[in-house]
């Protein structure tokens, strides 16, 4: 979780990035309250978790951007800090928008609940918000929880398509939340006050397609016992939603291009058609273009629905997502059961984060509901996902052991031949170069180096610190950023030890 601390005291955001960067979150410093809300407004404002405000600051106080936050209808917690801890002082903030107040200098644990507090209470609230929209019919993109670059350029594509009325074909692999973009489609658009009719076209009975998409009369078959007006009708004035659409046989196929065409239906046993007026926006996991070669599409159709394609990216190339989604489902079912669970360990992040997701954000769903039941205490835990740990093949300390030595294995490898030719490499040294000869990143290399030296100098990790020229903390805190923190740290300092046993003299 990100953090943004916003403080014109130097020293006092040192220490507290130091505090919260040691209880494992990402933090950023602003020292002025317009830099803040110029973030905050912007594309990255969305990455914040929490704000940490000072009330006193020169030009833009907290106060002031307090406003300017409610102003701007930018629902971020905020927790204001201040040397002055008047009564005064804490009813302005409060009254102002803030979620929570503490007085320099805050102490580890004060701070550690305060936030804690915080982020439960957002969460919450942002379920509560995306509930009522849901049930509304206003689900909006804010709704959309995700903080991956490649979701934030759909997002935009489909806010652009929001706007008009243009068919919106979205693609992508089951379970990676079709439906959500076409709710939000429609709740972003001028059609959000009017019916979103969703119909699944893969679950239809061949026989009962065009009853189902068109209606019937009384009387026209065996068993229509009564009229049916069908899902067009029922969508007049909003949006229609076909989900699956490669899925519908080709006789259904033409009498959908004729709807879509004329812009009427026609129900069968009716004596004439009905005029209808929807958005329509369809959904498949197939590929339409091959189906369309095949035969098994309607060209034709294809082009009238593939006008505006959006690609939804699986949840396997959206990584920075996982966490989110995995603690905004943990909030919806603690609550949904009864729990008290307050969060995820990062142990348990790390295996989530490692794991293929073949079901996308659906066996996401489904994995933390079996994880919140399953859970006794106020964390979810590794041990809370058997599955996963028994699918990679490894146990939790096993995953630990194949950090250490897939690092030592790359730190191992020499760089390509044409570097050797070049500079004369060590077998121990850090490879400096990539598989195509390329500089590698300056983290990856800095990570490999701290794997290779806990390896090295046997998990004592105050050696390591010691040679690596930082301090234990900063060492630890650098380990939380590579995933591995709390009891995971002491877990590699014993596998290392065990895979080089100290001598005894």
């Amino acid at each position: 979780m990100a953090i943004l601390i916003v403080d014109d005291d130097p020293v006092q955001c040192r220490l507290l990035e130091g505090m919260l960067q040691k209880f494992g979150y990402e933090t950023r410093v602003l020292d002025n309250g317009d830099a803040a809300l110029a973030l905050l407004s912007g594309a990255d404002g969305a990455h914040f978790d929490c704000v940490i405000l000072d009330l006193v600051m020169p030009n833009l106080d907290g106060l002031g951007v307090l406003a300017r936050l409610r102003q701007a209808a930018i629902n971020v917690p905020v927790i204001v800090q201040t040397a002055h801890g008047g009564i005064d002082n804490v009813v302005s903030a409060m009254r102002a928008g803030a979620i929570d107040f503490v007085v320099k200098p805050v102490g580890a644990e004060r701070m550690q609940v305060s936030l804690r507090n915080a982020l439960t209470t957002s969460a919450l609230e942002g379920e509560l918000n995306r509930i009522k929209h849901s049930r509304s019919g206003t689900l909006g993109f804010k709704d959309i929880i995700t903080k991956s670059p490649a979701m934030h350029v759909v997002l935009r594509m489909a806010e652009k398509a929001a706007a008009s009325n243009i068919p919106v074909l979205v693609a992508g692999e089951s379970g990676v939340g079709k439906e959500l973009i076409a709710r939000a489609i429609h709740g972003s658009g001028e059609r959000r006050s009017k019916p979103f009719v969703a119909v699944n076209c893969g679950a239809m009975p061949e026989n009962l397609v065009e009853s189902i998409l068109f209606g019937h009369e009384k009387g026209s078959f065996t068993g229509a016992t009564e009229r049916h007006v069908g899902k067009f009708v029922e969508a007049s004035g909003g949006t229609l939603f076909l989900d699956e659409v490669g899925e519908l046989p080709l006789a259904a196929q033409v009498k959908l291009l004729r709807a879509i065409q004329e812009g009427e239906v026609e129900p069968v046993g009716a004596r004439k058609p009905s005029k209808v007026d929807v958005r329509i926006v369809s959904a498949t996991n197939r590929d339409l273009i091959a189906d369309v070669k095949e035969g098994r599409f309607r060209e034709d159709l294809f082009y009238r629905l593939h006008v505006f394609p959006i690609t939804v990216p699986p949840l396997r190339d959206r990584p920075a997502d996982i966490p989110a989604l995995a603690r905004h489902f943990l909030t919806l079912f603690a609550a949904e059961e009864g729990k008290r669970i307050r969060q995820i360990a990062p142990e348990a992040l790390q295996l989530l984060s490692s794991y293929r997701w073949p079901g996308n954000i659906r066996q996401l769903e489904n994995t933390m509901f079996r994880a919140v039941v399953l859970a006794e205490g106020d964390s979810i835990g590794v041990e809370e996902f058997p599955q996963l740990t028994a699918q990679l093949g490894a146990s939790p300390r096993a995953l630990i052991l194949a950090q250490v030595e897939e690092s030592s294995e790359r730190v191992a490898q020499s760089p390509p031949a044409a570097a050797l030719q070049a500079t004369p490499v060590q077998p121990d040294a850090v490879p400096l170069l990539d598989a195509e000869g390329d500089v590698r990143p300056l983290d990856e290399i800095e990570a490999d180096l701290i794997r290779y030296a806990i390896s090295h100098y046997r998990g004592q990790m105050s050696e390591v610190a010691r040679r690596l020229r930082i301090g234990r903390s900063t060492l630890y805190r650098k380990l939380e950023a590579l995933g591995i923190g709390g009891d995971a740290q002491a877990e590699l300092e014993s596998v290392a030890a065990e895979r080089h046993p100290r001598k005894i003299a």
